[in-house]
């Protein structure tokens, strides 16, 4: 255990980390923790940050979902993502049901521009096809988006 007179404050080690990147409140507590903290200062201090508007569970969900969709992950993959970091199921539920509705999302679309940009053209053979479709599983798409994208990947658009 290190001497908290002879190193930084929680609040410096916090600031330090949110000024590269949002945090999550559990990804915080986990660093600051490592880092030699008691559990109470940590917990006053990221209550404090809150208060301050410098740590928001929401701001780092909007941002870590933007991130995930620009790299083509499914809903699947981003629900695990964001519960592992942290996030209530019904934190993520409202994340993704007001993108939906402010037509920022759509699964389907987006797997279907993920497997185009992967591949240059549709599967030929059934082996081709497996690939393609353990590909989008792997990002985290279900059945039904995987079949859509295999289906409208390569069509053109008009």
């Amino acid at each position: 255990m290190r001497r908290d007179a002879d190193l930084a404050s929680p609040r410096e080690d916090a600031i330090r980390l949110l000024a590269r990147r949002d945090y999550s409140r559990h990804e915080l507590e986990g660093r600051l923790a490592n880092k030699g903290h008691s559990a109470e200062a940590i917990g006053e201090c990221l209550d404090a940050l809150a208060e301050q508007g410098l740590q928001s569970d929401d701001r780092f969900a909007e941002a870590f979902l933007r991130s995930r969709l620009a790299r083509g992950q499914g809903p699947l993959k981003v629900r695990a993502d964001l519960g592992q970091r942290g996030l209530s199921r019904e934190a993520i539920d409202t994340l993704l049901r007001e993108a939906e509705a402010a037509g920022e999302l759509d699964w389907f679309a987006l797997a279907a521009e993920t497997l185009g940009r992967r591949f240059a053209a549709p599967a030929t053979t059934p082996k081709e096809r497996a690939r393609q479709e353990r590909f989008l599983a792997g990002r985290g798409f279900s059945f039904d988006q995987v079949r859509y994208a295999l289906e409208t990947a390569w069509c053109e658009e008009e």
